[in-house]
């Protein structure tokens, strides 16, 4: 199988053919997405993925409806919690997110119909041939980042947002020459399931 230069190993190898890239249409894996593409500012993904299942454990699965309604002493210990990245800001947005996507879901009915209005290509399919071909953001991300903020999310700015948007497929960035960019663009995508766990294919 060919793939794109960052799949060498696990867990990116995994995430890589099932995940990356695969539209997203469930309103928790897309909150899941925000949650850590938010925690990996300043970080590398391969960080991230290792700790995907210690967050899930320790965000109630990534239930915005109950992360909503952490308090005090619910915060202070996630910051004791050496599975996640214990930075002070990053688990207070935790919140904020949480209860701000809330309400874009009472908007728009879900979060799901609100991000989608932001790839109007459904999806926008790029053409890159190498990693460096691959933008850090766009003017679609930095319209989704401007919009968001506006509503009150934190640790969603633009660079962030693409790669969020490229991680629920938002937009197809897998290298030209990869297997899974043909299989996305004909439709031939692994199933999401929440059971799947980084790394664990």
């Amino acid at each position: 199988m060919t793939r794109c230069a960052w799949a060498v190993r696990e867990p990116n190898l995994s995430y890589h053919d099932l995940e990356w890239g695969v539209p997203v249409h469930d309103d928790r894996v897309l909150f899941e997405f925000l949650v850590l593409e938010g925690a990996q500012a300043g970080l590398s993904w391969e960080t991230i993925l290792k700790k995907r299942d210690a967050y899930r454990e320790a965000l109630d699965d990534f239930d915005p409806d109950v992360i909503a309604r952490y308090r005090a002493p619910k915060l202070a210990r996630l910051l004791e919690n050496p599975g996640i990245i214990r930075n002070r800001l990053k688990i207070a947005s935790l919140v904020t997110n949480a209860r701000a996507f809330l309400e874009v879901q009472k908007e728009f009915g879900s979060f799901d119909a609100y991000v989608w209005r932001f790839a109007p290509d459904a999806p926008k399919l790029n053409a890159p041939k190498t990693l460096k071909d691959l933008p850090a953001r766009t003017a679609e991300s930095d319209a989704l980042s401007k919009d968001l903020l506006k509503r009150g999310f934190k640790f969603v700015g633009s660079t962030i947002c693409y790669a969020f948007m490229q991680a629920t497929g938002l937009v197809n960035d897998h290298l030209v020459t990869c297997d899974r960019r043909k299989a996305i663009v004909a439709g031939e995508t692994a199933p999401r399931g929440r059971s799947r766990r980084a790394g664990k294919a």
